[in-house]
C-alpha cells in the first residue's frame, strides 16, 4: 500500500514538473516578432494638426495615480467623453473633439491608463482597472456640469471597451448614451475583415504571442497571475512616436475590449447606442458589422460612411461630420 502511494506521489510530482515545463516553454518562447508598420492605419493620426491641442490635465484615480486627460470646454448642457483606440492616445481624438466643441459640446479626452502621457506604457495593475478609471473620471467631473446629458464615445478597441462598459451594472448607467466608432469587437468577430481565398492577407493590427497567451491562461486556471504583466500583443506603430503604445500586457489585453460574449454585451447595454463605421475599413467588414448588431439589437442604428477607412473615421472631415450629426 505504501509502495502504491509512493508511486502516485512520484507520478504526481512528475506531472506537475512536465506541466510546469510546458507552461514555462509557452511563456518564454511563444512570442511573436514585431509587425511591420501599418501605414494606412497610423498615418492619419501622424498627420493630425496639434496646434490647438489643449493643455494636459490630471485627475486622481482611486489608486492615487494621477491620470492624464484634456478638456475642450463649451457652453451647452452636453458632455462627451472620447476614448481612443488600442496603441493610441487622446491626441488621436483631437479633430473629433474640436468638431464637437464647435457644436457646443464639452469634450473630455482621457489617455487610457498605459497609454499616451500615462507611464509606463502597455500595462495595468488588474483586469477591470480601466473600468474603474473611467468611472472615477466621470464621477469627478459630473458635479461641474449639473443637469447635463453625457455621451461616452469609443473608437476601435476603445469602442469595444465602451460596449462592454455600457453593458455593466451599475457602471453603464453613468452615461445617457453611447457611440461606437469603428468597433473592433474581437479578433474572431465575424465583422473582422478576412482575406478572400487566393488574395493577399488583409491588414493585421497586432502580432499575437499566442503561445504566451496559452501559457498565461493555463496559469490563470490555477489562480496564478504573477506574470500577467508580460507583453502578448505587439502593434504596427512607428517606433519614433513617443505617445504610441508598442505592446500590451496580458491583463491590459483582457481589459481593453469587449467580453468574449460580445453579442451578450450588445443585448445587455441598457442605454441608447449608435454605431458608425467606414465603408472602406481596412480591418472591419462594415456590412457584417451592421448584421452583427442588427441580429442582437435592431434598435441600434449602424451608419456606414462610404469611402472611409478605419482611422479616417476620427480624422477626416466627412466622417467627423457624420459622427457630430449623431449627437443631434
Amino acid at each position: 500500500m505504501k509502495r502504491y502511494a509512493k508511486r502516485i506521489l512520484i507520478w504526481s510530482l512528475v506531472s506537475v514538473l512536465i506541466y510546469g515545463a510546458i507552461v514555462a516553454g509557452l511563456i518564454v518562447f511563444g512570442t511573436a516578432k514585431p509587425p511591420d508598420v501599418a501605414t494606412a492605419i497610423t498615418k492619419p493620426f501622424a498627420d493630425i494638426d496639434t496646434q490647438a491641442l489643449p493643455e494636459l490635465l490630471r485627475y486622481k484615480a482611486r489608486d492615487g495615480v494621477l491620470l492624464s486627460y484634456r478638456e475642450y470646454p463649451a457652453s451647452s448642457n452636453k458632455v462627451a467623453v472620447l476614448l481612443h483606440g488600442s496603441a493610441g492616445s487622446g491626441i488621436d481624438m483631437h479633430p473629433l473633439a474640436l468638431a464637437l466643441q464647435a457644436k457646443g459640446i464639452t469634450v473630455l479626452v482621457p489617455d487610457i491608463r498605459g497609454h499616451g502621457a500615462n507611464r509606463p506604457h502597455g500595462d495595468i495593475s488588474y483586469v477591470g482597472q480601466l473600468d474603474d478609471d473611467l468611472v472615477d473620471l466621470v464621477n469627478l467631473k459630473k458635479p461641474e456640469f449639473p443637469n447635463s446629458s453625457w455621451t461616452i464615445l469609443g473608437f476601435s478597441s476603445g469602442a469595444a471597451f465602451v460596449l462592454r462598459f455600457a453593458a455593466e451594472t451599475p457602471a453603464g448607467t453613468l452615461a445617457d448614451r453611447y457611440v461606437l466608432v469603428s468597433p473592433y469587437l474581437r479578433y474572431d468577430a465575424t465583422s473582422v475583415r478576412q482575406a478572400e481565398p487566393g488574395s493577399k492577407p488583409t491588414q493585421s493590427w497586432a502580432a499575437v504571442s499566442l503561445g504566451r497567451i496559452v501559457g498565461l491562461s493555463m496559469l490563470g486556471q490555477w489562480g496564478v497571475h504573477h506574470w500577467d504583466g508580460l507583453p502578448v500583443l505587439a502593434f504596427p506603430v512607428p517606433a519614433n512616436i513617443d505617445d504610441a503604445t508598442k505592446v500590451y500586457s496580458w491583463r491590459l489585453t483582457k481589459n481593453f475590449g469587449a467580453d468574449d460574449d460580445y453579442l451578450g454585451d450588445m443585448r445587455r447595454a441598457g442605454r441608447p447606442m449608435t454605431v458608425l463605421v467606414g465603408g472602406s475599413d481596412e480591418l472591419l467588414d462594415a456590412e457584417k458589422l451592421k448584421t452583427e448588431f442588427q441580429s442582437q439589437r435592431p434598435d441600434v442604428p449602424v451608419s456606414i460612411v462610404p469611402g472611409m477607412g478605419h482611422s479616417d473615421m476620427v480624422t477626416r472631415a466627412v466622417a467627423i461630420r457624420a459622427i457630430v450629426a449623431a449627437f443631434n
